[in-house]
């Protein structure tokens, strides 16, 4: 019988409601001492070796060490999500370990919280109800959004689900991407497509929509954060390690940034020591821009297929649980 470990810290509060699932496919589970704030360390994972044959993680940090650890017998690494970061996926490879995600998953509800923070910004709504609740009748100057530029770093389809989004309250887009964009998509919304430093210099919001990669980390830095529009807010709802938060914070300190909203941080959970905690220009979120229950009812069903073809259990039966559920299978991968 496999033994599978689940991690994912959005699955493991249903836990009970899917163990009949894993019981009809054969499949003995293992999971990790509560909580599972948001993921594991190597050194919370290495206690795992010779136990699991496939796991559901979140971003547990899969790194070279603990693929190596792992090689007799972990078959499988199903992520629940989009992002591969947290995985080796070169080293996972050359062991023969499949990794799968889901992509697309999350485009619509991330797109949704990146406008939330460019209106709350431009409206000043957080800080227009906190004085008001403070016994302060105080009107604070708001922008429309039609009189603002927003620049979208990483053009993907969490990119423009953003841009379109902004295109229908009248902002001048700008983008910015190291892949080609099709150029219909940019006709049809009015989207400029320029270099890095120029988006930062015109941008009133700045977007984050892209990859955790070897070209992305620290993107958003001291040097780059001087090409910075004064004042402009400052959107990452991607990956908390895009942005050197030490120097973000200089900027914010400084007011060569107005403000950011953060879904996303360096290092996660949120220490309570951390400085962005005490500024009055920031809006925190705890890495949850995905939250939709219906996309996450569909991530749970497809990272346990993933993990099924992964194990090479033929997963037919499972597209028959699912829909009597309401889940329809395949539509994401």
């Amino acid at each position: 019988m496999p033994t599978i470990l689940i991690t994912a810290p959005y699955m493991l509060p249903h836990i009970d409601r899917f163990r009949p699932v894993f019981e009809h496919f054969g499949l003995d589970l293992l999971l990790p001492p509560p909580p599972v704030k948001e993921r594991l360390t190597p050194n919370d994972l290495i206690v795992y070796v010779n136990q699991i044959n496939g796991t559901i993680c979140g971003d547990d940090q899969y790194n070279k060490n603990v693929l190596d650890s792992f090689a007799s017998t972990l078959k499988v690494i199903s992520k629940w999500g989009t992002g591969l970061d947290s995985i080796d996926q070169d080293e996972a490879a050359n062991l023969k370990i499949k990794v799968f995600n889901t992509r697309n998953a999350f485009t619509l509800p991330v797109a949704d919280s990146v406008l939330g923070y460019i209106l709350a910004f431009a409206r000043q709504l957080p800080w227009m109800d906190k004085a008001l609740k403070s016994g302060k009748w105080r009107k604070i100057p708001g922008r429309s959004l039609s009189e603002c530029t927003l620049g979208v770093v990483g053009v993907g389809n969490i990119g423009k689900a953003v841009l379109r989004r902004a295109r229908a309250f009248g902002m001048k887009l700008l983008g910015n991407d190291i892949a080609p964009i099709a150029v219909d998509f940019l006709a049809e919304y009015g989207v400029e497509m320029t270099t890095l430093p120029e988006l930062l210099r015109r941008s009133d919001f700045i977007s984050l929509n892209c990859d955790l990669n070897a070209t992305s980390v620290h993107m958003i830095n001291a040097f780059t954060l001087q090409n910075v529009k004064h004042g402009a807010i400052l959107i990452n709802t991607a990956r908390g390690k895009i942005v050197d938060e030490a120097a973000m914070i200089d900027a914010l300190i400084s007011g060569q940034l107005g403000g950011v909203g953060l879904d996303v941080f360096e290092n996660e959970p949120l220490m309570s020591n951390n400085p962005l905690l005490s500024m009055d220009n920031v809006l925190l979120a705890p890495h949850n821009a995905n939250s939709s229950p219906s996309a996450w009812e569909m991530v749970h069903w497809n990272s346990i297929k993933n993990l099924l073809e992964g194990l090479g259990i033929p997963s037919g039966d499972l597209t028959i649980i699912a829909a009597a559920q309401g889940i329809t299978l395949g539509a994401i991968r």
